[in-house]
């Protein structure tokens, strides 16, 4: 499977604006290296009966830190008509991963932040409480899960993010007005503990580096994607990121295509990503005029959900990452084994 061809220019968001205007119409499309659009979802119109809109929407953070152990990911999601608390952890010795989740009807209880750059989101009951706490230069990311796997789960974890590392921000149209505003942020230096029963893993900059995936839109029932990331360090030390992706909306603005490196985003066009969906474990390929790259998977995460109004499949590949990548400055940045993911996820929400 391969991504559509998108024409070579792509359009760079450089002003401030509101994401919608008052018709529910995006104002601006494209990418940016920072959330410079204010994100006004209550001014969405893709259905006519405006009090059924929220059930429409679809808003989510997702953080994950990648340690020379494993990955370790929390994320709170409201999706209108039902919302979901989840955690996961990805243990690399022995190729395994356990997740507990919580589903809260219609999303009672979560706090999402209107933007990704203020406001803190939250989440507490008896047995679970989450915190993604905006600091300056940082988020501050806490968890309390009772029962993990059986054991009780603490994490207290701070990701560095001053204001000069630069992030992926699209904003993509969907058919008619539906649309979806994105901020991925890779290879933020992460210090911290996360204890699981017994186990601590003690987290610190110069090997933890961690991703925020911050999500508002409107999207089609029917939904499908492709994403593919990384956060590690090349062999003289600097901190590197990839993010790529396909499957949704109009992409002649922008792909979310994007190469980091020291906290500095390095625009990447269309490309191909090529896998066998009959067995996503072989290797997949990323391939386009900048791009030679092969991720090879070690561990598969499968993780399913059946609602009534919402069911999703998403198979989420850890490995390594080998190949190449062209910067800007026409350097030829070399990834050698790096771990990340890449996942084929389909939605009916």
């Amino acid at each position: 499977m391969s991504g559509d061809r998108t024409p070579p220019v792509q359009h760079e968001i450089t002003k401030p604006s509101p994401l919608l205007d008052e018709s529910g119409v995006l104002i601006q499309t494209g990418w940016a290296r920072q959330p410079l659009l204010d994100c006004n979802m209550e001014m969405a119109r893709t259905i006519g009966l405006r009090p059924l809109q929220r059930f429409r929407a679809k808003r989510w953070d997702y953080y994950g830190v990648t340690t020379p152990e494993g990955y370790f990911s929390i994320t709170l999601a409201d999706l209108g008509y039902a919302g979901s608390v989840f955690v996961y952890f990805v243990d690399f010795a022995d190729a395994s991963y356990h997740e507990e989740s919580v589903t809260v009807p219609l999303g009672r209880g979560i706090t999402l932040a209107r933007n990704s750059n203020a406001g803190d989101c939250t989440y507490s009951s008896k047995h679970v409480q989450v915190e993604f706490l905006v600091e300056k230069d940082a988020r501050h990311v806490k968890v309390r899960w009772d029962k993990f796997d059986g054991v009780p789960l603490h994490a207290d974890l701070r990701f560095s993010l001053p204001a000069d590392h630069e992030s992926t921000v699209i904003v993509t149209p969907i058919q008619g007005k539906r649309f979806y505003y994105n901020r991925k942020v890779n290879a933020m230096p992460v210090e911290g503990t996360l204890r699981i029963g017994d186990r601590a893993n003690v987290m610190s900059p110069e090997s933890s580096l961690g991703n925020l995936d911050w999500g508002r839109g409107v999207w089609e029932y029917n939904s499908f994607w492709v994403w593919a990331s990384a956060s590690g360090f090349l062999g003289d030390g600097r901190r590197v990121g990839l993010n790529m992706g396909h499957g949704f909306g109009d992409t002649s603005a922008a792909t979310e295509n994007t190469l980091l490196v020291d906290g500095r985003i390095h625009k990447l066009g269309d490309m191909a990503i090529e896998y066998e969906a009959s067995d996503f474990m072989r290797p997949w390929q990323m391939r386009s005029a900048r791009v030679d790259l092969v991720f090879t998977p070690f561990v598969e995460r499968v993780a399913e959900t059946q609602l009534v109004a919402i069911q999703s499949e998403v198979h989420q590949m850890f490995g390594h990452y080998e190949g190449s990548v062209l910067a800007d400055d026409g350097e030829s940045v070399q990834i050698e084994g790096i771990i990340g993911w890449a996942e084929d996820h389909h939605a009916r929400w």
